[in-house]
């Protein structure tokens, strides 16, 4: 029987780029390509559609990052441009890389919990799957307490 998963969880584990049901299973193949299907539990992943909202939500969180950080050194020590430059490209480049692929697993992991776009069908059969596992399991505790 497999537990069903809270959506914080999911993205979570999207965000560590694992597969949003089992935890187990990579979530990429390439650097922003997402796998047909988890090599673990085979949850089906061709219905994502993360688009550039990733990108949007990294353009945001590093320009409140770098940017106040930035005015501060500016306005506290006023160094010339270049330095200015040599220091906050990278940070900003190297920041915007390293948030990319985990944004866009969180993204992934939210769409698959939710249900959006056509993992509404894999949503709606794993409720219907749990749903009879626990009927299952439910009959099967009655019949052993009959037993007893």
């Amino acid at each position: 029987m497999t537990q069903p998963v809270s959506l914080a969880q999911a993205v979570r584990r999207g965000f560590t780029m694992r597969c949003p049901n089992c935890g187990k299973g990579h979530l990429f193949r390439r650097f922003l390509k997402v796998v047909d299907h988890c090599e673990v539990c085979d949850e089906d992943y061709t219905p994502q559609r993360a688009d550039d909202f990733p990108a949007y939500l990294v353009i945001v969180v590093v320009g409140h990052v770098v940017v106040p950080a930035l005015l501060a050194v500016e306005i506290a020590y006023a160094p010339p441009a270049w330095l200015q430059l040599a220091i906050w490209l990278p940070v900003t480049l190297f920041s915007s890389l390293a948030l990319l692929q985990p944004t866009k697993g969180a993204i992934v992991g939210l769409q698959w919990q939710t249900g959006m776009h056509d993992f509404a069908e894999s949503k709606n059969r794993r409720s219907a799957s749990s749903t009879k596992s626990t009927q299952s399991t439910n009959t099967t505790s009655m019949k052993s307490h009959a037993l007893i």
